[in-house]
């Protein structure tokens, strides 16, 4: 909201009468009043001439020739909007509510298959097509700049239909105010065309287009609802035009009676992935429910069985409200936030995104059930020459504000890894055979090795393409996910080449998390009831779980949950919204495993020279924390905010 504070005029009245050289004044009194103007933006639309035609074969909208003449219908479209951001308005076609199936840039005959065709007619075209256009209005009539509207992308001349949501027109100053007269507003005026070849059948053939306003100017529209989920299938919308990466659609046959979901492989700038639901306005929609990335969910058989009647899920997008490295924003922010309950019923009160200032890359954040806010994202910092071509993520030891204490950045590795047990070192498969301590080495290109872009096709934006299933054959090393994130190795996590210490129980203060996070603590047992500061312990056992232990926690120095009944329950609390864990597997020898079926998460806890405290977690077992892994693998991670 908007709101336009008018200037305060404040009057002080003293009165005082003098005596010889004594001052008596009455007490001065100060008010101030505030005004709030609420945010007003709106569209509203007026047919000027009818939206219907009849055309002979062979003839165009409105006149013959070569080219389309008068066109079909004239609308115009007042937006009124005082957000000092601007707005823009976009477009979509679209037919009988389906936005996701061919009809999308298509006119439909009521009783054949034979369709017109979105399309911008040429000369010597045998085929029939329609298309539109949008222009605004400068008349007299019109008290708003009308320099500060543009048509974009060519609509101003005759158009595709366009087939997803597309910016037609914006509304935004250069310099000054960009808000409209809340009175006449700021107008285009849209129509259409058409062109009948000599061959098409006799039909009445259906087109629409639907305008929606956004503000500010640079924001885009949801998808909207789509309805065309083929059946036994979950399909899963980008729900948003500016979205990098497609997903495939995931098949559940009409007997079974539970599935887990697939984790999203889209990405979007300047918005954090929250989860799934089952509603496109689902920050409008009170009915509207949240899922995490990978949950299971649970139906009865056959239930998305009918025709086009499969479960259609869209992307939770949530906007960025800063830096994860504003240390006032993050507490600001997470202090706004409710704390996620543990039955089911949370919603985006208790989520938020923020952006990592290293690499520009949003994360959806969370207030869990343990109070404590997290990333619900898994860390992507990559070290590739997009993210650091000049060193800047990594220059230098101490306390950055913008990079925190890491050295280990500064090249890009090439190659892949093994290793030895040794705790500080890693062992080089580029042909050399030399073991290379990461902790006294001049060579960076060591320091950091990550795996999950590591040998996987990349699509046209250098992204690694999805699979359709959740499920990865172990040594697979041919697939990438984007929601797994990086893998990292516990030397590349702790980012401190100096740390050495093996002491059992120990934990390290640095990590590869943003300046102002920290990794989670782990440990066992005695680390446990000692100090009860294993983070994933907390949320996972005390709250997730109700306080309830492991069954054979008595019997186990590292404690965790073992059988489907016991597990099951807590590793489903783990992957549901907005906690969001993955089964993102781990990496080991540049191979990937598991990935799909188990979720593995470092600590920031030292076990021994060689291991680190963990999370493993999978349907039939999980370990908050308490799991021991060689600090050569590669895992994923997740932080908390220092606040």
């Amino acid at each position: 909201m908007n709101k336009l504070m008018p200037t305060l005029f404040v009057m002080t009245i003293i009165t005082g009468i003098l005596f010889s050289s004594t001052v008596v004044s009455a007490e001065s009194k100060t008010t101030t009043a505030s005004i709030t103007v609420p945010e007003a933006c709106t569209m509203t639309s007026i047919n000027n001439a009818p939206h219907t035609a009849t055309l002979s074969p062979n003839t165009y909208s409105g006149a013959s020739g070569s080219e389309y003449q008068n066109g079909i219908g004239k609308t115009t479209l007042t937006a009124i909007c005082n957000d000092d951001n601007g707005f823009a308005i976009y477009a979509i076609g679209y037919t009988g509510n389906s936005y996701d199936s061919e009809n999308h840039n298509k006119l439909v005959g009521q009783s054949t298959n034979v369709a017109i065709n979105t399309a911008v007619y040429t000369s010597g075209d045998t085929t029939s097509s329609w298309s539109m256009k949008v222009n605004k209005i400068n008349d007299s009539t019109v008290s708003y700049n009308p320099q500060n509207m543009s048509i974009l992308d060519s609509f101003d001349s005759w158009h595709i239909v366009p087939a997803t949501y597309t910016k037609v027109a914006q509304y935004k100053a250069s310099t000054g105010s960009s808000t409209t007269d809340t009175t006449l507003g700021a107008k285009v005026e849209t129509t259409y065309a058409a062109y009948i070849a000599s061959n098409q059948p006799a039909d009445i053939y259906i087109g629409q287009v639907k305008y929606t306003m956004v503000h500010p100017y640079d924001n885009t529209p949801k998808d909207g609802p789509i309805t065309d989920c083929p059946a036994n299938r979950i399909c899963y919308s980008p729900n948003a035009n500016d979205i990098d990466g497609t997903m495939g659609q995931q098949t559940i046959t009409g007997t079974i009676t539970s599935a887990t979901l697939l984790a999203s492989n889209f990405s979007r700038k300047g918005y954090g992935f929250a989860g799934w639901s089952d509603r496109y306005d689902y920050s409008n929609d009170n009915g509207a429910k949240f899922y995490g990335p990978q949950e299971t969910i649970s139906f009865t058989a056959g239930q998305y069985g009918s025709t086009n009647g499969g479960l259609r899920l869209y992307a939770i997008w949530i906007p960025s409200q800063g830096s994860l490295q504003d240390q006032a924003k993050v507490t600001s922010v997470c202090n706004s936030l409710t704390t996620a309950p543990i039955d089911g019923t949370a919603n985006l009160s208790s989520v938020s995104a923020l952006t990592d200032q290293r690499d520009n890359d949003t994360y959806a954040i969370a207030r869990l059930a343990d109070g404590n806010c997290w990333m619900i994202e898994n860390l992507r910092l990559d070290n590739t020459a997009e993210h650091n071509t000049d060193g800047a993520l990594a220059q230098g030891y101490g306390a950055s504000a913008i990079y925190g204490n890491f050295g280990g950045l500064a090249n890009a590795e090439s190659t892949g890894f093994s290793s030895t047990y040794s705790a500080n070192s890693l062992y080089s498969n580029d042909g050399s055979n030399n073991t290379i301590n990461i902790g006294t080495s001049n060579a960076p290109s060591y320091r950091m090795p990550r795996y999950n872009t590591l040998n996987v096709p990349k699509n046209a934006n250098n992204r690694p393409q999805n699979p359709t299933s959740n499920s990865f054959a172990d040594n697979n090393t041919t697939v990438g996910l984007y929601s797994y994130g990086n893998y990292y190795t516990w030397h590349a996590v702790i980012a401190d080449l100096t740390f050495y210490n093996n002491d059992n129980q120990s934990s390290t203060n640095t990590s590869l998390c943003p300046a102002g996070w920290r990794l989670p603590k782990g440990g066992d047992k005695t680390r446990i009831e000692d100090s009860n500061d294993n983070d994933y312990w907390k949320l996972t056992v005390n709250k997730l779980n109700n306080n309830n232990a492991p069954a054979n926690y008595n019997n186990e120095a590292h404690p965790y949950f073992t059988g489907s009944a016991e597990a099951g329950a807590v590793a489903n609390k783990l992957k549901s919204f907005p906690n969001n864990l993955l089964y993102s597997g781990r990496f080991s020898t540049s191979i990937a495993y598991s990935r799909g079926s188990r979720g593995y998460y470092w600590t920031s806890t030292v076990h021994s020279g060689v291991d680190s405290y963990n999370v493993l977690f999978y349907a039939t077992n999980v370990y908050p924390g308490t799991q021991v892994g060689y600090k050569y693998t590669g895992y994923t991670i997740r932080c908390i905010a220092n606040i």
